[in-house]
This record gives structure tokens, C-alpha cells and sequence, in this order.
């Protein structure tokens, strides 16, 4: 991959993040797992990133971020936002309308046309900042649902450099999108970039699906290896990219000695029982709910696993200013309470529940001591927790079993355990196979799958991406021309099917 110009990234927020504290700004990193994905592509090119820094409205936050920036191959260009805009665009748009809409959950949401008003505003002042930072030769890069208008506000600006949009979430269905009463105008919006990325097939349909319903005038076309839609005149590529991680570094962690003493210590603990782990973000779509449930249904069905196997759920702290949250918060907590309350036993818990943050060392030390890896998701963009297991699995013994719902399970479904979440007995009777699956079989899944994660990683994804965004240019192309394989990643690496597992 090779940029004339520089990248401009574009997100909801900073990797950085300010926050008052002790009567002053501090600077602190950002929550959020999309400053780790982009961190890699840095290497190879510098830049800008645009996006909200917290109270980064001071001349001393301001000198925190140019601080944060030495050494970088990027700068930081903060968008103010008040604190009436980050309710309504980030707690209000996106969180109580998009969010759930996107997740497939139209129930929850919450169609308040202030919320609209204010993310057309702010979509519009991260455009102005993109411009003010951006020249001709630059590709600007925005991020997921929180920026859908921001291609309309940047051609409306006049920027007419190469600008490439990545959902990171799924797109919904035409049955679910068009409750949107903002459709129309979303979508003419996103062809206003050069460039749409999905995480997977199916998110990539809905979208063409969702223009042949609510805008006919648009044409697609089929071209490898993406495709395209023309409207007006402009042209837009539209690709798969799934998202993933940096392979080498989360293997090459958790081989340390260190992660492997603590996780041989945390084994000794819990007397060497079979681990299942469940790692969360605190979310409605995650189906933390339907796995306790699922669990409890697989101790009562097969009694012989009790005092044999135990489920660590670590549930991560997430927009807990929202009252849905909370109430999944209360409900977690109370089906814990009932599981441990039914089927304790002397010497035994069998779910042993976390509510707080991680360390990287902790999460590696988690995931190399798990025997299986339990992922519910009800809807999932990706679910990068399932592909940070297989990397970590340096002792290739895991067990991944996930959704049929998670974005990953198009590349893992050969070497996984698919379910469908809302089938808790379903689920419980997985947790079982795994439970009882010889180890020969175990090993062949998981190298199957660490080849997968290591074939496609992260820096893979960006590249793809970029190139594809890139040939879109008519005056410059990248020095390699992506590939089919290249800028639509295959679900699994060649042979991958000769090598499926029954």
C-alpha cells in the first residue's frame, strides 16, 4: 500500500482522550477498540486523526494533545462538542436509534427528531475539521455510524479528495432500515464517499437491498472485485473487509512466560475445572443474558459436569449513563445470583462474574487458561474477542463457540461451533460437545482457526480497504492493484473447505 498524500482518519473519538480531573486536564487513552485495529497502518504512512478529545476546549487540553502527538506519525485535530451535542448525537442518535436499529432491535429505539437535528449538525462540524486538515493527494478514512452524513457534508465543502467510509457495526435488512424516518437521506449520504466498507456478505446486500427499495433511481453494478453503485452520475465501489487483529502481537503476549504462569495459577485456583469464559462489552446485542441462561439449562440436563466445569462472565463497563444498560446490568446480576444460589456446592461456584475493566495481561491470562470460549452475540458487527481467543490459544486446546449472529462466524464457522443464540438448549448442548470433544479433534478446530486469524489480520484489512479506495482515483492508482482476494477477503483461506471439520 502506497499513499501519494497523507491519511486523514476520521472517528467518533480520539485514541486520546481529555478528561478534568484534580481541577485540570488530563490526558488519558480512549475506551474502544478502534484506536488498537488502526494503530498497525500507522506504520506505514502518517497523517491525521479527527475526532471528539473530551473537554479538549482549553488552550492547556489543546497542549495535551500536541504533547500526546510527539513522536507519532499523526497529529490530533480535536472537534469541540458541547455537552448538549454529545447527549443527543453520541447517547441520543447513535446509541438510542442507530445502535439497536442497526442490531436488528427497532423496539428500542427511541425516534426523537432533535436527535436528528444535532447529528446532522455535528456530522457536519467533523466534515469542516476533515477539510481544514485534508489537501488534494490525502484519503480520508471515517468510521462507522456515528459519520454516515459526513460524506454529503464534505462534497457539499467542495473536498474532492478520495473519502472512504468503514462500518464497523452490521447494516440491517430492508425491513429494519426503512423504520428509519431518515433513510433516504442516509443513504444518498453514503454514496457521497468514493468508498463503503462492510464487515461482512450479508451487511454488504442489506445495504444494496436497502437502495433497489428506498432509492430505485441508484444503479449497481457487479465489478471485481467489489461493486458499484452510481447515482447521479457518481460512482461509489462498495466492498467486505472484515475487521481483525494484530495475529503476531496477541499470540506473541500470550506465549509470555508471564501470562502462562498466571494462567497456570488461575487454573490451580478454580482445582483445574473446565473454563468456559464469556468476555463483554456491556450491551443488549451481546446475549449475555441467553448464555446464563444457556448454562444453567446445561447444569441441570447433565449433572455429571457439575463440579467439573465453571464459567468465568467478565462483563466490561459501558454506557452506563443509559437506563437500558442498567437494567441489563440488574438483570445479569440477578441471574448470576440465581445460578450460583441453585447449584453451589461445597469446593465449587460455577459462574464466577466480573464487572470491570482489563488489562491486556489479564485478558491474555483469561483466554489462555479458558477451555472454551462462549460467544452469544444476539447481532455482532464482527466480535474481535472470538479471534483474540484463537490467537492466544498458543497451546491450540480451545474451544470456540459462537454465534451464528457474530460478524467472525463467516471466517470461523469451519473450525468453530456455530450457534443460533436464541437456542439456549442449543447452546447448552454445544458447551457439552465441547466439553467431551477428544483432543485430537480440539487441536485440528483451533489450528484451523489460528491459520485463519494469522492469514487475515488486521494490517490485512487495512490495506485491502485503502487500496480498494484508492483505485477509485482516476488519476492515481496504488502501485499494487487490489486483488479479488485482496479487497474482498475470503471467509476462509484457500483449502480451508478441504480442511472443514465434521
Amino acid at each position: 500500500m502506497t499513499l501519494e498524500g497523507r491519511l486523514i482518519v476520521v472517528s467518533n473519538r480520539l485514541p486520546v482522550e481529555v478528561k478534568h480531573r484534580g481541577g485540570g486536564p488530563r490526558l488519558s487513552r480512549s475506551a474502544g477498540g478502534l484506536a488498537t485495529a488502526l494503530d498497525s497502518i500507522w506504520r506505514f504512512t502518517h497523517g491525521s486523526w479527527v475526532g471528539w478529545a473530551g473537554s479538549a476546549d482549553s488552550e492547556r487540553a489543546n497542549e495535551l494533545l500536541a504533547k500526546a502527538a510527539r513522536g507519532r506519525p499523526y497529529g490530533f485535530k480535536a472537534v469541540p462538542l458541547s455537552r448538549d451535542e454529545i447527549s443527543k448525537f453520541y447517547s441520543g442518535f447513535a446509541n438510542e436509534i442507530i445502535w439497536p436499529l442497526f442490531h436488528d432491535m427497532p423496539s428500542r429505539c427511541n425516534f426523537d427528531p432533535e436527535y436528528w437535528e444535532v447529528y446532522q449538525r455535528v456530522n457536519r462540524r467533523f466534515a469542516q475539521a476533515a477539510v481544514e486538515v485534508t489537501n488534494g493527494k490525502d484519503v480520508i478514512w471515517a468510521h462507522d455510524y456515528h459519520l454516515m452524513l459526513m460524506g454529503r457534508y464534505l462534497r457539499e465543502a467542495g473536498k474532492m479528495t478520495t473519502a472512504g467510509f468503514f462500518l464497523h457495526i452490521p447494516f440491517p435488512a430492508p425491513d429494519i432500515f426503512e423504520k428509519l424516518p431518515w433513510r433516504k437521506t442516509i443513504l444518498k449520504s453514503l454514496l457521497q464517499y468514493d468508498m463503503l466498507g462492510f464487515q461482512t456478505d450479508r451487511d454488504r446486500w442489506n445495504f444494496v437491498s436497502c437502495l433497489e427499495r428506498i432509492v430505485p433511481e441508484a444503479e449497481s453494478l457487479r465489478e471485481d472485485p467489489c461493486m458499484s453503485v452510481v447515482l447521479e452520475g457518481r460512482r461509489t465501489r462498495v466492498g467486505t473487509f472484515p475487521i481483525s487483529i494484530a495475529f503476531e502481537e496477541f499470540a506473541n503476549h500470550a506465549a509470555s512466560r508471564d501470562v502462562e504462569v498466571l494462567s497456570n495459577q488461575f487454573r490451580h485456583e478454580l482445582s483445574n475445572k473446565f473454563l468456559v469464559l464469556g468476555v463483554d462489552r456491556l450491551d443488549y446485542t451481546k446475549g449475555i443474558p441467553e448464555r446464563l441462561r444457556a448454562f444453567r439449562i446445561l447444569l441441570r440436563r447433565y449433572p455429571e459436569l457439575r463440579h467439573r466445569v465453571t464459567l468465568l462472565q467478565v462483563v466490561v463497563p459501558s454506557r452506563e449513563e443509559i437506563p437500558n444498560y442498567k437494567d441489563l446490568r440488574r438483570e445479569v446480576e440477578l441471574l448470576v445470583s440465581q445460578i450460583n444460589g441453585e447449584f453451589t456446592e461445597g469446593g465449587w461456584v460455577p459462574i464466577h462474574y466480573m464487572h470491570r475493566n482489563l488489562t491486556r495481561k489479564q485478558l491474555l491470562t483469561y483466554y489462555r487458561a479458558a477451555d472454551i470460549a462462549l460467544i452469544t452475540s444476539l447481532k455482532d458487527g464482527m466480535n474481535l474477542v472470538a479471534k483474540e481467543f484463537c490467537a492466544a490459544q498458543v497451546d491450540e486446546m480451545g474451544v470456540v463457540i459462537i454465534s451464528e449472529f457474530a460478524g467472525a462466524s463467516a471466517e470461523l464457522q469451519h473450525g468453530a461451533i456455530v450457534v443460533n443464540p436464541n437456542d439456549l438448549a442449543g447452546i447448552a448442548e454445544a458447551i457439552h460437545r465441547a466439553c467431551v470433544m477428544p483432543v485430537e479433534e480440539k487441536r485440528a478446530r483451533m489450528r484451523l482457526l489460528r491459520d485463519i486469524v494469522r492469514t487475515y489480520s488486521v494490517q490485512n484489512w487495512a490495506e485491502a480497504f485503502l487500496n480498494a479506495a484508492l483505485s477509485t482515483r482516476p488519476d492515481v492508482q496504488p502501485k499494487e492493484a487490489p486483488t479479488e482476494h485482496e479487497a474482498i477477503p475470503l471467509t476462509t483461506p484457500p483449502g480451508a473447505r478441504e480442511q472443514k471439520i465434521a
